[in-house]
């Protein structure tokens, strides 16, 4: 489970690392949308809703669609700029088409990176649209349907939101973090002139990696996340957004026809440098669902054993034994050391403690 971006071929200097106002803004009206996904942002988040007008709260949650359970690709520039004016001028190009197929695919869509028709233009696509809009209340069906009937009107509606928002809090806190964003934009720039891809790609986040790719010589950056998607950046190139509002998510663009782009949180606090990948959290968690592995890790957890003495203590036999350790042991929960001729096994019971917050962190990247 991964998004892989082939970037086979792809000359060094179409990969680019830059922060952008329009993707840190939608970064920031997620936190406020969904505050219980980044509890380092609770003073921030707590601060700025009271410090919000009514009228602009209203409007807010009338189009959070495009940013709370996942952000709409339409917030996610490819090209960044130095101001969010500039961003939403690059925006207001986009034909409607796009436009409108990129703000009602996360909610109103099940089949994004599949190069379905744009809502707008192919009639059962807006009727699905809006089946699934209905779904998720009067207000968003009224919105989605005020979308499909007037494209530049709910356009110039979300332009004019974007920039109150900027001028009630955004702002300010876009002269803040941009310092850090830009800095770390620039280290993984010259990581990439001096030490090359790879160095860049490590750098960005323990979940996203350099592979390659057959059959065939290839290259992709493959984006570790409890989803499957595939494109490619031949011809357009690869952008990287730092966002400081991001953790613990992990986004990748990769919708047909879009230049792939990555916003990787800055400063993320991965445990021992590195949060396991979404496959070894799995593995974790199916080994220890298992009642005889859970009812042996009562005894792991408390002091090491051999694999005799838990086949006695557990009345099964000890090759039993040994594959439900080996199970374990593939998992990382266990640590073993010798003591004679004996193999003592005992559960690792600090990476166990933190598998609630990796499982939680893997289905929110």
């Amino acid at each position: 489970m991964s998004v892989t971006i082939d970037i086979t071929g792809l000359p060094h200097e179409r990969i680019v690392f830059g922060p952008s106002p329009l993707a840190e803004l939608g970064a920031a009206l997620h936190a406020l949308s969904e505050p219980g996904h980044h509890a380092r942002l609770h003073g921030w988040v707590t601060s700025t809703s009271a410090g919000l007008k009514p009228e602009l709260a209203d409007r807010m949650h009338e189009a959070d669609f495009l940013w709370r359970s996942a952000r709409s690709d339409i917030l996610l520039p490819a090209r960044p700029r130095e101001t969010l004016a500039e961003e939403l001028d690059d925006l207001d190009t986009m034909p409607d088409e796009l436009y409108v197929a990129a703000a009602l695919e996360i909610s109103c869509a099940s089949q994004y990176g599949t190069d379905a028709p744009s809502p707008l233009v192919d009639a059962r696509a807006g009727e699905r649209a809006l089946e699934l809009a209905a779904a998720r209340g009067p207000r968003q069906s009224a919105f989605v349907r005020r979308m499909l009937t007037d494209p530049p009107a709910v356009r110039a509606w979300i332009r004019q939101l974007l920039e109150d928002c900027d001028e009630a809090f955004f702002a300010e806190t876009w002269r803040r973090v941009r310092v850090q964003l830009a800095a770390d934009a620039r280290h993984k720039t010259e990581l990439l002139r001096h030490k090359g891809l790879a160095e860049a790609v490590a750098a960005v986040s323990s979940a996203v990696s350099l592979q390659e790719t057959g059959p065939g010589p290839g290259i992709a950056v493959v984006v570790d996340k409890l989803t499957s998607g595939r494109t490619t950046a031949a011809g357009s190139g690869l952008t990287f957004l730092p966002t400081a509002f991001g953790w613990p998510h992990l986004l990748a663009l990769y919708a047909p026809g879009w230049r792939p782009v990555v916003q990787y949180p800055v400063g993320s606090p991965e445990p021992s440098g590195a949060a396991p990948s979404v496959e070894m959290v799995k593995l974790r968690l199916e080994a220890v669902a298992h009642p005889m592995r859970m009812r042996m890790c009562r005894s792991l957890a408390r002091g090491s054993y051999t694999t005799g003495e838990l086949a006695d203590a557990y009345g099964i036999t000890a090759p039993e034994v040994s594959r439900h350790l080996a199970v374990m042991r593939r998992a990382g929960l266990l640590t073993t050391r010798r003591r004679g001729r004996y193999v003592l096994h005992q559960l690792d019971v600090t990476l166990v403690a933190r598998l609630g917050s990796d499982f939680l962190e893997g289905v929110l990247r």
